[in-house]
């Protein structure tokens, strides 16, 4: 197994393997690997936090980080994002996206980070240190700032910084999917069928 930075050569790969381990999973569909190859381009990328894990000379897990804007008082700040993580569903729940996760979250604290934004399942982020971004009084956008939002969550690495960072964070202009876009970007990959499946957010 190795643990590596992505380069522009794994680009259409690793789109690929996030097709694969998201496709029908939220949506009929996904559109994880679009948001992949946008967020490449975009000024928010973190490229020092672009890694992937091969096995057997093949790419099996991704991750990417994005910095996001916490707004406040008239002025805002930036804070990374994790996400998209993707394994390959033939790998998963083997541990690789727990070691691809703690390997660049070291990274992000090495490189001085005050924390790192999550948003997904909080049983599965807690484990690695992340908790409610409300307790620091950070929130969602477009959510009331008195919810708790659970699954909108951070990893503090320094308590002390982040207290500077309170407000209301948006996420990066990568996040945002244009559908027709989206529908001419996936026929340069092979073909796979649409599901509605009951569980799927949309």
């Amino acid at each position: 197994m190795i643990i590596r930075q992505e380069i522009k050569t794994d680009y259409r790969e690793v789109e690929n393997l996030v097709r694969e381990s998201f496709w029908n999973i939220y949506r009929p569909g996904c559109y994880e690997h679009y948001i992949i190859h946008n967020m490449r381009y975009a000024k928010s990328f973190i490229k020092q936090l672009d890694y992937l894990i091969e096995e057997d000379n093949h790419i099996i897990a991704h991750i990417v980080y994005a910095n996001g804007k916490i707004h406040s008082n008239n002025e805002s700040k930036t804070l990374p994002i994790l996400g998209p993580v993707s394994v390959h569903p033939k790998y998963q729940k083997q541990g690789y996206g727990s070691k691809i996760i703690n390997y660049t979250l070291k990274k992000a604290e090495e490189m001085g980070y005050p924390g790192i934004i999550v948003v997904g399942d909080e049983k599965y982020y807690s484990r690695f240190g992340f908790e409610k971004a409300f307790k620091y009084n950070i929130h969602y956008e477009g959510m009331d700032r008195n919810d708790e939002a659970p699954f909108f969550m951070i990893k503090v690495f320094d308590k002390n910084k982040i207290n500077d960072y309170q407000g209301i964070f948006s996420n990066p202009e990568s996040y945002t999917v244009d559908i027709e876009l989206l529908n001419e970007f996936d026929k340069a990959f092979p073909p796979k069928i649409k599901e509605k499946i009951e569980g799927q957010l949309e």
